[in-house]
């Protein structure tokens, strides 16, 4: 049977105006927390990071915000648009409530940021860069490349996401999405594959919106 996680994510004014600093208060006093915790492919990937995140949103912004702790550290993607989930990277895939397409957006450890609109894992369109340089990003860690093995770090990153970019009218916010949120490092010395809500498929995918949970926005 599939389980069906569900947030109800809080209203904070304001929130894409912030620092990280402030972000990091005022999301921890108010926003909806969650914890990236299901290892759907222990014998794939056995180890298992600590990463825990919360989701608030503004009148034109949703704010997701992970808190990191693991082994290995690698940033490899410095540009947009590269192989982030190859990368120390979390993730939030959340479907247009329109079209039946869903949106992924995968951020790595330093802040590069790949993003596409789905059909499928197959069927998809990059983000165009000027729209995708409209995302806010902070990460506590500077950006630059790095690839550090079997070392504990601890790290911040968040994605302040226009209402737009996820194909929702910010005058005519839906009741609710679907969404997953995931951590990855495919190429880390210590690769992982965990989600928020459970994944049901044989081998690790992340491009299963049958799977995703709900995000109650109203």
């Amino acid at each position: 049977m599939k389980t069906v996680k569900r947030i109800k994510v809080p209203f904070i004014e304001g929130l894409e105006t912030m620092n990280l600093q402030e972000l990091d208060l005022t999301m921890e006093k108010g926003a909806a927390k969650f914890a990236v915790c299901e290892n759907n492919w222990p014998k794939d990937a056995p180890y298992t990071p600590d990463c825990n995140g919360s989701i608030a949103r503004s009148k034109t912004h949703l704010a997701v915000m992970y808190h990191v702790r693991g082994l290995d550290l690698r940033a490899t993607a410095m540009e947009d648009n590269g192989n982030s989930w190859e990368d120390s990277c979390c993730e939030f895939f959340v479907t247009d409530p329109y079209d039946g397409t869903y949106y992924n957006f995968e951020l790595t450890c330093i802040g590069s940021l790949l993003s596409s609109k789905r059909k499928s894992r197959i069927d998809s369109k990059l983000q165009d860069p000027a729209l995708l340089s409209r995302v806010i990003r902070y990460s506590s860690l500077e950006h630059k490349p790095m690839e550090i093995s079997d070392k504990v770090f601890g790290w911040t990153v968040v994605m302040l996401i226009p209402f737009e970019l996820i194909g929702i009218d910010r005058d005519n916010i839906p009741v609710s999405v679907r969404g997953n949120f995931y951590k990855c490092g495919d190429l880390t010395a210590h690769p992982h594959f965990l989600s928020w809500n459970p994944i049901q498929t044989a081998k690790p995918d992340f491009h299963r919106p049958e799977f995703f949970g709900e995000l109650i926005l109203r």
